[in-house]
């Protein structure tokens, strides 16, 4: 897949662990191919954010036992269950992806999807504000 990488992103990513590496380089694709308009920065002095129409997507953070995946949207469905954290969170939500854990690819690229619809739609607390969960 082509796209227009942040070489910022990539300075955050290339000391990472090689496990590391490959999780926020498949994710990274996977953020692109679910809408091509979806723009990367650096947010935070070091933190990969995935923007679309200057609204946050997703965000990458290191952790030392996992990859976690920042989801900057409280109401986007998630029927197949791949959010690991923040469930009760007013703001976003995430997911961990250990080493050695598969990426569940499709339902990455649909919550993304969902999350960017929302995102065009006037954001999720607009959707939020008039009736949507």
């Amino acid at each position: 897949m082509t796209y227009e990488k942040d070489p910022r992103v990539d300075a955050y990513l290339d000391p990472l662990p090689g496990w590391q590496r490959e999780i926020f380089a498949r994710v990274r694709d996977l953020v692109h191919e679910a809408d091509p308009q979806v723009q990367e920065t650096i947010k935070r002095s070091v933190q990969p954010y995935f923007t679309v129409d200057g609204r946050n997507v997703c965000a990458f953070l290191a952790a030392k036992d996992h990859a976690s995946i920042f989801l900057y949207d409280p109401i986007a469905p998630d029927p197949e269950r791949i959010v690991t954290g923040g469930h009760d969170n007013q703001t976003g939500r995430m997911i961990a992806i250990h080493q050695g854990e598969p990426i569940k690819e499709k339902a990455l690229v649909s919550l993304f999807q969902a999350i960017i619809a929302n995102n065009r739609a006037g954001g999720w607390r607009k959707l939020k504000a008039n009736g949507a969960r």
